[in-house]
Formats: C-alpha cells, structure tokens, sequence
C-alpha cells in the first residue's frame, strides 16, 4: 500500500524499506494479470522494468517472450532479482543512464509512486523508440466489507496517532486512482507522449490466514510501526481472519496509466 502523500518519491526511506526482507516480499506480493501483461508485450520484445524490484512483473514479461532489463534503486531487491534471471541495473530511474539504448515498452508495477512523475516520464521518454509505451500500473485491493471494518479496527486501536496509517486504511484503492492521475499528468507536462489511458483489470485471489500475514509486513507502512505494535496488528488480523473461517477472497483491480510515445 503506498503513503498517501502528494510526492511519496521524496520519502527515500519507505522507498527503501522493501530489500529488508525481499524473500518474503517475492515470495507474497501477487504478480499482475497476464492479459495486461499480454497486452503490452505485443507491443515489442524489449521490455525496460523501471523500480523492478525482486523481478515479480519482469519474471512475467519474459515469460511472455520479452527480454526485459531492471532497474532497481535497492542492491537487495536487485540481487534477487538478479538470481531469478532478470538482467538489474541498480540506481534511482532519475540518474540512470540509457546509454543509447532503446526500448519498446517501460513499465513500472507498483513502484512509479517513487520516482518524480515528471522527470521520470521524461526519462522513460528517452529510452523508448516512437511509438513505444509507458506503462505504469498498481495492484488496487478491497477486502470483503466486513473482513475491513474489522482490520481498520485493528489498526485504530494499534496506532491511533498515526494519520498516515489510519488515512491509508480509510482510503483503499482509492489512492492508486489518485497514483494514476499524477502518473498521467507527469506525462503530459513532458510534451514526448500522446494523450495517456487508463487501463483496468479485475480479478481475485483466495488467502488463507497465514498467506496473508505473510504478506502483510511487506507493506510500507509497516516499516512504521514498533515492534510491539507490529505483534499487535498482525495478532489482530490474524483474530479478524480467523472469525470469518480463516480465509477469504481478495478482490483486485490492477490500474494502469499508459502512454505512447510521440516522434
């Protein structure tokens, strides 16, 4: 879940806050819908994987046929991903150098919320051919209604004082819109694309209750929380997961902002 505020590429330390336990980051987070995937690599085979991380997205465009080059501001995140076979470059998207190469499409799945959106779309603009694509896209969840009452009462009662927590709770999937409407205006403001879409994809995914506590300190915001009030959230869910049967489905929306880019 990303922090809700208005330049979340500024707040370096969360940006970085993944690689401190990037097998279980690999291991949890769910990858994207394989007709996004399939959409985009019809586009070309040279895939650039902006903010790549443990290689989750880039793993599914190659297996699409795509040859795919990461870049990857964290040497953690990079290495494994690395180990699974993805080509990773380590720097920020802002100061990497294309060093002439050219690329189809770049796509960036749930990272662009770290890189400036203008200087990034301007960036992506230099390494991609006329007529190639940025793409940059979130995985949006909804917990079934009453699992969430239930988990934003854990979390009121395990860090009241937190605006940035309880605003990312009360929010949802509302703030990967908010994500993609800066994404798309960043474009814009660099005169190099065309006018961006916005591409949507539904689906589901059923989690047990260890799944998803295994997931959940992969979460930005938890690099927040003390110790102590990271027992007590996860004790928490675990409760609320329990009193529904001990699993449940999770509905996605994977949003995408995509633009071509203009001779």
């Amino acid at each position: 879940m990303p922090t809700l505020s208005n330049e979340p590429h500024h707040q370096r330390q969360m940006a970085e806050s993944f690689g401190a336990d990037a097998d279980r980051y690999d291991r949890t987070r769910p990858g994207y819908p394989d007709a996004l995937v399939a959409r985009l690599a019809a586009g070309g085979r040279d895939v650039l994987d902006v903010g790549c991380g443990t290689g989750i997205a880039a793993r599914q465009f190659q297996a699409a046929g795509c040859r795919v080059l990461g870049v990857e501001p964290d040497e953690r995140m990079a290495q494994l991903a690395r180990r699974t076979g993805i080509e990773t470059e380590i720097a920020t998207f802002e100061t990497w150098d294309p060093a002439g190469r050219t690329f189809d499409t770049v796509v960036a799945g749930q990272a662009w919320h770290w890189v400036d959106p203008e200087a990034g779309a301007a960036k992506a603009a230099q390494a991609l051919r006329s007529g190639g694509r940025l793409a940059v896209f979130w995985n949006a969840f909804q917990l079934p209604s009453g699992l969430s009452e239930a988990i934003s009462a854990v979390y009121r009662r395990a860090v009241p004082d937190s605006p940035i927590v309880q605003r990312a709770m009360s929010v949802g999937s509302e703030a990967y819109t908010a994500l993609n409407v800066t994404a798309s205006d960043g474009m814009r403001r660099t005169g190099a694309f065309g006018e961006p879409e916005e591409w949507r994809f539904g689906w589901e995914r059923r989690y047990t209750r260890d799944e998803w506590l295994e997931q959940v300190p992969t979460s930005g915001i938890h690099g927040r929380l003390s110790p102590d009030q990271q027992t007590e959230v996860l004790a928490g869910i675990g409760a609320a997961i329990d009193a529904v049967g001990g699993d449940f489905t999770m509905s996605y929306t994977t949003v995408a902002a995509v633009a071509t880019r203009t001779s």
